[in-house]
């Protein structure tokens, strides 16, 4: 696990490598351990890398990256981790190949030389990668399936620029960013983040998740070729039954258990006490029965509802050591606008913060490594099981007489009421004609009072959100799947994994999350929807079947959903004083009324109007924003 930063170009400038020095410390967080760089002239370009690793697998300097091959034409700086680099290494010694190291890191620049473009199919595991081809003057950038580990870049007319945080990459650019003002109104007003190549940064970007990134030099021009080389697919694979594919997924999820236990260091699970954690600590004791296992968990004591009796419940049925994480308000006050500069972007909610948090306790305590279960919900229709889309596909069979009974059964689960589900029934079958009225009807209002609207036109902002999914050919009659797969490549799943990489990293810890995998994600999203979410409403249905015998029946059973339970408006309102005075930088946000804005804030944590996220979000930007050299 580690952090990389670097350029290749025609015209690199002068003082590039003293930038790049800079841009190496400033995330050293993410590689503590050890660090390298390497600088390559051509006959038409520069390039030059940096790099701070993360020991995790093979901890002696043969792993130190950059790393190049025995013929120096391939160099190659990786972040991330290739599960299965052990069977891959076997396949390439047959094939010849002579390594130096134990490092994932070697196999895969030598699985790059040998396969091409097709070794990203081989790969389980987690990445983003440059590889530099000196001889035929290409850079070639990946990122793995799900977007685990992030890799941002700026491309002008003669140079290509990339690093692991957009902190690190300003530090290496030839000139100041401007506000990218419609990723900023996208997140203000609907909480849209991540969820496209598009950065708070105008000519910043994200290599999106599943993309290969190509970038040639030849006769002194600049070729750039961008294309995905994987998206799971929807079609439904008919002739399998419930209970062959439970079988399926539990000897599939444990496979994924197993490879993500390899490791030099020592590794823990972070458990919140849902059903998607508790399967990963309970899969760890059925895999490991003598190794010792340890959890770390936030407990908010003073919410009536947390997760402290379940998480100790897997904890005895798994014989795992529990550690319980609390926090106090104050801290938040002392710790948030450091998150802020770790994450780099703005974020949605507090929450994070706990997350942060268990990361932080779990180091001290010695822990290098944890396992988290990000991306379930996103592959098995958790949270509330996507219920519109499921809709959707009901109508599109012509099986209408089943809506109104599915919308009843859903609704009487915890969290649900048969008035959302009429809302998402209504929002069908009026499509985009009504768009901003059922949208205000969801509480997103697409023109905010503190929004200065004429500035938004002017810009050329796109304003509303399209509330309906794609209709597009191959998710007709399976909207459910359609709807999984654009939460696990361009929707939610993005940010909460952006967050994870941050809160993990700023800890200078690797998290791993085994339920993101290409094939297990490929196998749920064949299978019929009502599978993943029953007839009945329930959500995970067949993983709930796959983990039986291994979890404990009651976390199987459990019909709510809490998470990292915290009391996020006390934390806010402890902070009060402090997060009014940001408001204030609002001033030089031209599509923003400081008064207004000001006021918005002030009256949710006053208690004038109901809590709303909005006032978080306004807070974090401004924050944010006066932290940028725009």
């Amino acid at each position: 696990m580690c952090g990389f930063v670097g350029a290749v170009g025609l015209n690199l400038k002068k003082n590039f490598t003293s930038g790049l020095s800079l841009a190496m410390d400033a995330i050293a967080h993410r590689g503590p351990d050890d660090e390298g760089r390497k600088v390559i002239s051509t006959p038409h370009l520069n390039f030059g890398v940096g790099h701070r690793r993360l020991s995790i697998i093979d901890l002696t300097p043969t792993g130190r990256q950059p790393m190049t091959c025995s013929n120096d034409r391939y160099t190659l700086v990786f972040n991330g981790e290739a599960y299965n680099y052990m069977e891959l290494r076997v396949e390439l010694l047959k094939k010849g190949v002579e390594f130096s190291s134990q490092s994932d890191s070697e196999v895969l620049l030598y699985a790059w030389i040998t396969w091409k473009e097709e070794c990203l199919h081989r790969i389980t595991g987690m990445f983003s990668f440059v590889v530099f081809d000196q001889v035929d003057e290409v850079v070639f950038c990946a990122r793995d399936g799900f977007g685990i580990k992030p890799i941002y870049f700026l491309l002008d007319q003669e140079n290509f620029y990339f690093a692991s945080e957009i902190n690190s990459l300003q530090m290496i650019l030839p000139r100041k960013q401007e506000l990218n003002f419609q990723r900023a109104y996208d997140f203000l007003v609907y909480d849209n983040y991540d969820d496209s190549e598009s950065t708070f940064f105008h000519s910043i970007c994200q290599l999106m998740p599943g993309h290969l990134l190509e970038i040639s030099f030849t006769s002194e021009k600049m070729r750039v070729s961008k294309r995905r080389w994987w998206i799971p697919k929807v079609d439904e694979r008919n002739s399998i039954t419930f209970e062959d594919a439970a079988e399926i997924l539990r000897e599939k999820f444990l496979a994924n258990i197993r490879l993500h236990l390899r490791s030099d260091v020592p590794f823990a699970a972070n458990l919140s006490g849902g059903l998607d954690s508790s399967a990963i600590v309970c899969a760890i004791r059925y895999l490991e029965p003598e190794i010792p296992l340890h959890t770390f968990t936030y407990v908010e004591k003073r919410c009536f509802e947390n997760e402290e009796a379940w998480a100790d419940l897997v904890n005895q049925h798994s014989n795992a050591t529990g550690h319980q994480v609390t926090i106090r308000p104050e801290e938040f006050c002392e710790d948030i606008e450091q998150i802020i500069r770790f994450q780099g972007e703005p974020f949605g909610t507090t929450s994070m913060y706990a997350q942060y948090k268990v990361f932080q306790s779990a180091r001290d305590s010695g822990i290098v490594v944890t396992l988290d279960g990000q991306g379930a919900d996103e592959m098995l229709a958790g949270y509330h099981g996507y219920p519109q889309a499921r809709i959707q596909s009901l109508i599109e069979k012509k099986q209408y007489a089943a809506i109104l009974p599915f919308i009843r059964k859903w609704s009487r689960w915890p969290g649900r009421s048969s008035a959302k589900g009429l809302l998402y029934l209504i929002e069908l079958l009026i499509k985009d004609r009504f768009g901003f009225e059922t949208s205000r009807l969801r509480g997103k209002n697409p023109y905010p009072s503190w929004m200065k609207n004429d500035v938004l036109k002017d810009q050329g902002i796109r304003i509303g959100e399209n509330l309906i999914f794609p209709n597009r050919a191959e998710g007709k009659e399976r909207r459910l799947s359609e709807a999984l797969q654009q939460a696990l490549t361009s929707g939610k799943l993005l940010h909460l994994l952006r967050i994870l990489d941050r809160n993990s990293m700023a800890c200078s810890m690797e998290s791993r999350v085994p339920f993101l995998t290409t094939d297990l994600v490929e196998f749920l999203l064949s299978l019929p929807e009502e599978f993943l979410l029953s007839n009945e409403g329930q959500t995970k249905r067949i993983f709930r079947r796959a983990m039986k015998g291994i979890v404990p029946e009651e976390i199987l059973k459990r019909k709510d959903k809490i998470g990292f339970a915290a009391p996020k408006k006390d934390w806010l309102l402890h902070s009060k004083e402090k997060v009014l005075g940001w408001m204030e930088s609002l001033d030089s946000v031209a599509f923003l009324s400081r008064k207004k804005c000001h006021g918005e804030v002030s009256d949710i944590l006053n208690g004038k109007k109901s809590f709303d996220w909005r006032a978080w979000r306004l807070v974090n930007f401004a924050r944010w924003h006066s932290m940028q050299d725009f």
